[in-house]
């Protein structure tokens, strides 16, 4: 294997970075007019992440492509980190939208196609009972309230490397002895973080057990295939032990498939047939619409019913707030994207292409790279793949990272931008949309042949 030069990449990526300001003047521009107005710089301060120095700025995008303000066109498989999954203006999407705009976006009352949605969702993902909020982090905390409620327990168990969004109680990871602290680039807001969250290994059933045995975790949340750092996959009977211990305990059992949605249809829960207490999604099902969704199992759903009776409005006046939702939750212009979403986009047909040819790229990078005699992996998961820079892929995120080189990454990311390649800035994850051909495949392994061989000819 080869083994790389940190001062040759570290070179490599001040050429590239160089490359990429002088040939997007527009961009630069634009980032800087946001300092004004923007903490950071553009309306989400996420939007900074980007390797280049500064964020593109979009002109317009469409299907899996991508134009920016200073006339470059690119193959987009960061595809708004899974938020666009759908691809970039979707017709189907735009016209469901549009119509339902003209009709009223959002009303406090539901829409006739509410009750198809939860038909579909229920088919789907296997759980009988579903809520709406703005996003996967709403819905998140929507499942660990409900959790709590019902359980009267206070905790919250994560698996270290997890991401669920903006959930306090997952803002957690292990250090190298162990101890619950902060994520790399989460700062402390004064919330005792261990008297509210546990953080096991992934993989580790037997850590797992010890933590929920006290009867202290009201849920587990997790994703069914870790996804944040780097790509994880359970090892075999891990979910079974999970489920099964969770059972063992009274604790309940959340997952979070808002990337692994990827996988298929129903998500790795439809997939595999898992039986979760709760499933959440968001981002994709919306198709660029703010939607979060949780589903719940009939247990579950008899539970919070004691706690929370269902009455009839007309003779019982009774707070509807129970600590999470919203206004905007359910609104008839989500309803009418997730419609849209499932009923003509995210199909069975939509998702067999994707698949098709993620597993193809991801064979032919890792031919590309076992060409180059790099210690790197790909992993791949239905319509998603990463490329890890270590030569096995790891059981946790401790294995992640010990060989992470963020150098590296940052070099990946901007030498595929100054050839039309758009990765999702956060690691080295691609995501194939209905609209993504062969050609972007192809546009995205030739431009891995000539970095591979860039690094290898740097070092030799």
């Amino acid at each position: 294997m080869i083994r790389l030069d940190p001062q040759a990449v570290r070179a490599a990526l001040a050429r590239e970075q160089a490359r990429f300001a002088d040939t997007h003047p527009r961009s630069r521009a634009a980032f800087a007019a946001g300092q004004r107005h923007y903490l950071y710089g553009a309306p989400s301060h996420w939007m900074r992440r980007w390797a280049g120095g500064f964020p593109l700025a979009v002109r317009s995008a469409k299907g899996a492509r991508v134009h920016c303000v200073d006339g470059f066109d690119y193959a987009d498989f960061c595809l708004g980190d899974t938020g666009g999954m759908c691809g970039h203006g979707h017709p189907a999407i735009t016209q469901a939208v549009a119509a339902q705009l003209d009709q009223g976006a959002t009303l406090m009352l539901p829409t006739e196609a509410a009750a198809w949605v939860g038909e579909e969702l229920a088919r789907r993902f296997g759980l009988p009972y579903w809520g709406f909020t703005t996003s996967a982090s709403d819905a998140n905390r929507a499942a660990i309230r409900i959790a709590r409620m019902i359980t009267g327990r206070p905790k919250v168990l994560v698996f270290d490397g997890c991401y669920h969004g903006s959930v306090e109680e997952a803002h957690v990871a292990l250090d190298a002895d162990g101890r619950v602290v902060m994520r790399n680039g989460i700062h402390p807001n004064a919330v005792e973080h261990e008297r509210v969250s546990k953080v096991v290994p992934f993989n580790d059933a037997a850590a797992l057990r010890a933590a929920l045995e006290p009867g202290d975790v009201a849920c587990v949340l997790a994703e069914p295939f870790m996804t944040n750092f780097g790509m994880i996959e359970p090892l075999p009977g891990f979910l079974a032990d999970l489920r099964r211990l969770t059972q063992q305990t009274g604790t309940l059992l959340v997952l979070d498939e808002t990337h692994t949605f990827s996988s298929g249809p129903g998500g790795v829960t439809g997939r595999d047939r898992l039986q979760p207490d709760f499933f959440v999604v968001g981002k994709a099902v919306g198709g660029g619409v703010p939607v979060g969704l949780y589903g719940a199992s009939a247990a579950v759903a008899e539970r919070l019913w004691q706690q929370v009776p269902k009455v009839d409005p007309a003779a019982v006046r009774q707070s509807a707030h129970l600590g999470f939702g919203g206004t905007l939750a359910g609104s008839a212009l989500q309803v009418a994207a997730v419609r849209a979403v499932l009923a003509e986009v995210l199909t069975d047909s939509a998702f067999a292409h994707m698949t098709r040819l993620a597993e193809a790229l991801a064979e032919q990078s890792r031919t590309v790279i076992a060409q180059h005699r790099l210690p790197w992996c790909v992993m791949q998961l239905g319509a998603r793949l990463e490329t890890m820079f270590v030569p096995e892929p790891p059981r946790d995120a401790a294995g992640f990272r010990r060989s992470r080189d963020d150098a590296l990454e940052a070099l990946l990311h901007v030498y595929f931008m100054n050839r039309g390649v758009l990765i999702t800035p956060f690691h080295c994850m691609l995501l194939m949309c209905p609209a993504t051909t062969e050609a972007d495949t192809g546009r995205y392994l030739q431009v891995l042949r000539e970095f591979c061989a860039g690094l290898v000819g740097a070092t030799q």
